[in-house]
């Protein structure tokens, strides 16, 4: 023990106090990788990926052009490009021209599309609730409070 630590406590050096946060941002993406692959596979039930789910969620909560939905899910807009070409082919998306600029397209929940997303979303609950029986719902709400904190 050093002189300026109290009983039980340790002093974090600088270099080990950048390995600490360098920890936390890898910790972050493998939790959220691994997150993403096993909700995933629950989706894949439905034939449908995390990204297609996501924007499903968004476009119900609110008609968006495809360059807020972009912004908003932090999807690249090609790649969002062919998530929503794909979910417009197996008609659960739609596409508008605005009526005030001919340029902008909105994007559309279909009624299938919102019947897809019931099925979905008790998939997604169902996976939550799994990991909340395993880390406790305190738990499961105490870091979804933290990750919101770090938005």
């Amino acid at each position: 023990m050093l002189a300026d630590e109290a009983p039980g406590e340790r002093l974090v050096m600088p270099d080990q106090q950048h390995t600490r946060r360098a920890d936390l941002v890898d910790l972050l993406t493998r939790t959220q990788r691994a997150f993403v692959r096993d909700l995933g596979a629950v989706l894949e039930e439905e034939g449908t990926t995390v990204d297609q789910w996501r924007v499903l969620r968004a476009l119900a909560a609110e008609e968006r052009s495809m360059g807020e939905l972009a912004a908003a899910l932090e999807i690249p807009h090609p790649t969002l490009t062919r998530i929503v070409d794909g979910l417009v082919d197996s008609a659960f998306l739609y596409r508008s021209q605005s009526g005030e600029d001919r340029r902008k397209v909105s994007v559309h929940v279909s009624e299938l599309g919102l019947a897809k997303l019931d099925r979905l979303e008790a998939l997604a609950v169902a996976h939550e609730r799994a990991l909340a029986d395993r880390l406790g719902p305190d738990a499961v709400d105490g870091l979804a409070d933290l990750l919101r904190d770090l938005l």
